[in-house]
């Protein structure tokens, strides 16, 4: 996947019984139409959470903050390609 729109974990989303750090509100979410399409959309995270998506923010820029999911940060940059050493 190489489009992730940004999800956040509202508090009324959490569960009762399990509730993710605060500190760690944005997520990545695969984006399989545009964005602007999945604004105000509830989706699952890379990581499995259920969140918000808001399509005015993008993921690149979001995802490098100190705010972002670690989990959503590791899956995505895995999934970039590598390039050539040449």
């Amino acid at each position: 996947m190489d489009t992730y729109a940004v999800g956040f974990a509202r508090p009324d989303r959490w569960s009762h019984g399990h509730q993710p750090e605060q500190t760690h509100p944005w997520h990545a979410v695969e984006a399989h139409r545009p964005s602007s399409e999945l604004d105000g959309e509830v989706e699952l995270a890379v990581c499995g959470a259920i969140v918000q998506v808001w399509g005015s923010q993008r993921w690149e820029r979001v995802g490098s903050g100190r705010t972002a999911c670690p989990e959503c940060r590791r899956v995505t940059a895995a999934a970039k390609p590598l390039t050539s050493a040449r």
